[in-house]
């Protein structure tokens, strides 16, 4: 039988056409988890003017029509710290004037942790359109909810100021506020992209954080201040809400902060780090198929 071979085209034939490329989808390996990751999170920061856009459209989208817009939050934190600050000083017989800033800033610290947390589990599974229609980093998605949380907490910290003026509390300015902070903004990132993962595999996420935030509430100092506990105060650094809670509030509500809070809070969140980037790498190929 004879062989075929491409000849060049007969004049005045249409050339031969280039053939299509192909695109070798070769299973991940090795350590490409990894380098496949990291470049997804460069990837996402690269295009972080992108989510930040994404994250201030979300918050004006959802407040269209409304008066106040997102102020309706302040307004209600105003009231419920109003009420609660009263009636909690009263039963814990405190003083209104040393209670109400503490509680003022742990609920507005403990506002921003919960919807953090309850709104990373569905930051996949809300873009699924996004993730199926167009190619974009998964880390821009986790950027996207992050800037929305910190916009929306920023309409709290009016509430902040007016108690602390209102009870003449000066703030006591330290070096470590500005790495404290810095450790909030990683640690809302980190901790949405690792629930983002796992509400677009398990759907039983949601409700399990939904609950375990409403345990913590009552576990963690939030309504209550750590020296009300005569003994077993070390028992409460196993609880990861309170030493990150402890390094920016202590400091900006006059307390005294304990050797072994800074220690614990940044061993919380090297694990929470550690955790995450481990199963992101592991599990970023399949996100598009889970959402």
């Amino acid at each position: 039988m004879d062989t075929m071979q491409n000849s060049p085209p007969a004049d005045g034939a249409a050339p031969l056409s280039r053939p299509e490329p192909v695109l070798h989808l070769v299973p991940e390996k090795g350590v490409s988890y990894f380098r496949h990751a990291w470049q997804d999170l460069v990837d996402g920061l690269k295009q972080a003017r992108l989510g930040c856009t994404l994250g201030w459209l979300d918050i004006k989208l959802r407040y269209r029509g409304s008066i106040l817009g997102p102020f309706w939050l302040t307004a209600s934190t105003a009231i419920m710290i109003a009420a609660m600050g009263v009636l909690y000083a009263y039963l814990m017989r405190m003083d209104v004037h040393e209670y109400l800033p503490f509680l003022t800033f742990s609920l507005v610290l403990w506002g921003f942790a919960s919807s953090t947390l309850q709104e990373g589990c569905r930051t996949f599974t809300s873009a699924a359109g996004l993730i199926h229609s167009a190619r974009m980093p998964y880390t821009l998605h986790v950027l996207r909810a992050t800037v929305r949380n910190w916009l929306t907490v920023a309409h709290n910290i009016p509430v902040v100021a007016v108690v602390f003026l209102w009870f003449h509390v000066t703030p006591a300015w330290s070096w470590t506020l500005p790495i404290a902070l810095v450790v909030w903004v990683l640690d809302s990132f980190i901790a949405t992209l690792l629930l983002a993962i796992l509400g677009a595999r398990f759907r039983d996420v949601p409700p399990i954080v939904a609950s375990t935030m409403q345990i913590l509430f009552f576990v963690t100092p939030v309504l209550w201040k750590p020296a009300l506990m005569s003994i077993g105060q070390n028992w409460l650094l196993l609880d990861p809400m309170f030493p990150l809670m402890e390094i920016l509030r202590a400091p900006l509500t006059g307390d005294v902060l304990k050797a072994a809070i800074w220690p614990a809070a940044l061993g919380w969140s090297a694990g929470l780090a550690v955790l995450t980037f481990l199963l992101f790498a592991r599990m970023r190929a399949r996100l598009a198929y889970w959402v």
